[in-house]
């Protein structure tokens, strides 16, 4: 777990050259623990919400509280921002105000003097980080379609028969009709079929 220090305040002011942490977990996912694990934080801001822009309320005061000569850690780019416009923004904002900001999972760190290939890098990196995103969405929807192939595994999925169609497909059943073919003429699989009549039998 990230562990945050006590700012070491003097006269009221907060002491430059803060450890800023910023963490992201999403509603499905809240493995916030896993993020900056080990990580000695003066403080750290978390957003639980989606990185699908940057209005995120705990981004925005981060924002507001880092000074220059402050370092802000994230665990990996993606935590940061969903896209890589977004991403750019963000580091370059501080960065432009003399604020670092290190990446744990990249292991990369931008101070705001960094080289033509530095920015390069950020992109570069950026980018992939995005696509490795989509890739996940798209065997998401793939596993969300194989499963509503296979009758049954898809959560949420409703009834195939009106209460009247089941009636007829097991008068018709019971008067020796070829299931495979009842199966094939009302579009449910054989499986959704016999779970019908078996429950037409108790």
């Amino acid at each position: 777990m990230a562990k945050a220090r006590e700012p070491n305040v003097t006269k009221g002011k907060r002491r430059a050259g803060q450890t800023v942490g910023y963490l992201r977990v999403s509603a499905l996912d809240q493995k916030e623990l896993r993020q900056l694990e080990g990580v000695d934080l003066d403080k750290r801001f978390t957003d639980k919400a989606s990185g699908k822009d940057m209005h995120r309320p705990q981004l925005q005061q981060l924002m507001e509280y880092v000074r220059e000569g402050d370092t802000v850690i994230c665990h990996a780019m993606d935590r940061l921002a969903r896209n890589l416009d977004d991403l750019r923004k963000i580091v370059l904002g501080l960065t432009e105000r003399g604020v670092h900001v290190r990446f744990e999972k990249e292991n990369l760190t931008f101070t705001g003097e960094d080289s033509p290939m530095s920015h390069l890098l950020l992109s570069v990196m950026g980018a992939f980080a995005q696509f490795e995103r989509d890739l996940i969405r798209e065997r998401q929807r793939e596993g969300i379609a194989l499963a509503k192939v296979r009758e049954g595994a898809y959560v949420g999925r409703k009834h195939s028969l009106s209460p009247a169609q089941a009636k007829e497909l097991c008068r018709r059943v019971a008067l020796g009709e070829s299931k495979t073919k009842l199966a094939e003429e009302l579009s449910i699989s054989r499986q959704t079929l016999y779970r019908y009549v078996a429950g037409a039998t108790h």
